[in-house]
């Protein structure tokens, strides 16, 4: 199978372009139905670049219309003439500002196509639902509460060694202003609830705990140290262990005793140990049971040798 990084491919995997139009069109209407797809026509759509109005008509045709079996590929009229016609690329390229090579690398990281990239270890998001525990993953940006689907620490492992988090993580640890790069990696970043799995992303709205604590530390001193240091706790068993996406804190992935105590109270009792041990602070934002964790890339991130084996 030609899984090179093409023009051609990424339509193959985009339903000729179209899946395209709904990942942008969703970073502004998070909570919208989208794209109601009856045969080649996607129909009116909100434009962003007309105050939202249902201007933005979407379709597919063929690339040779007198070709009986020619390709297709999904093409664009904005009636409000605010931006001109053009295809899904062209599209992608105003939201973007990006062209060519860059805007399909772009797309391929944004939608997960794994064009380009060797995969020894099967594809991302394929452990069975047997296997526990299990979180819900959700797609950027944070403001966005519904689940894509449920991972596990696996899943999770190969998304952040994996090429998919890359470019924005560069991209992120680039930005100086600190009020910036917390609204990029609001708007760019997908993220985990690591604690449960959840129908919407709210602490009432729980349907599973994962048996799993996230603790948090940002601003340290010396990263890497304090990766080993957790590594050899001699109390707690590291489940995940990885660099934040700003690069200068760790999340720490551990099991949970949730059978004498709540999720609140285990999570203040560690927060209180690691302090006393290591002497740094832990965010406690991580408490809540629906906190979200942003998923970056971190191509040295540590997965219990249990999990590892199953690669």
């Amino acid at each position: 199978m030609d899984r090179r990084l093409t023009k051609e491919n990424v339509i193959a995997k985009t339903l000729y372009g179209s899946d395209v139009y709904s990942h942008i069109l969703r970073q502004f209407y998070p909570s919208d139905f989208l794209m109601r797809v009856s045969g080649d026509d996607c129909g009116w759509n909100r434009n962003p670049w007309d105050n939202s109005a249902p201007s933005l008509h979407i379709w597919m045709e063929k690339v040779d219309p007198g070709a009986r079996l020619s390709n297709r590929i999904a093409r664009h009229h904005d009636a409000s003439g605010h931006i001109p016609d053009g295809t899904f690329l062209d599209f992608a390229e105003l939201f973007y500002k990006k062209s060519g090579e860059e805007l399909l690398q772009i797309l391929n990281d944004e939608l997960h196509l794994h064009l380009g990239e060797e995969q020894p270890g099967g594809v991302l998001f394929q452990t069975p639902l047997i296997a526990q525990p299990h979180f819900s993953f959700f797609k950027a940006p944070v403001r966005n509460v519904t689940p894509y689907k449920q991972i596990s620490l696996l899943d999770t492992w190969r998304y952040i060694t994996g090429r998919y988090a890359r470019r924005r993580t560069e991209e992120l640890r680039l930005i100086r202003d600190p009020k910036r790069a917390r609204m990029f990696k609001a708007e760019k970043f997908d993220y985990c609830t690591f604690s449960g799995t959840f129908s919407v992303r709210r602490e009432d709205k729980l349907l599973n705990h994962s048996g799993l604590l996230c603790l948090d530390f940002d601003h340290l001193p010396d990263v890497e140290e304090l990766f080993r240091k957790l590594l050899q706790d001699e109390y707690f068993e590291t489940m995940l262990l990885f660099r934040s996406p700003s690069g200068d804190g760790l999340k720490w992935i551990i099991p949970t005793d949730l059978t004498e105590c709540s999720h609140t109270a285990f999570f203040r009792s560690v927060s209180a140990y690691i302090a006393q041990t290591y002497g740094v602070p832990v965010d406690q934002s991580g408490k809540d049971v629906c906190r979200a964790c942003f998923l970056p890339h971190d191509p040295q991130a540590y997965l219990n040798p249990d999990y590892s084996r199953a690669l």
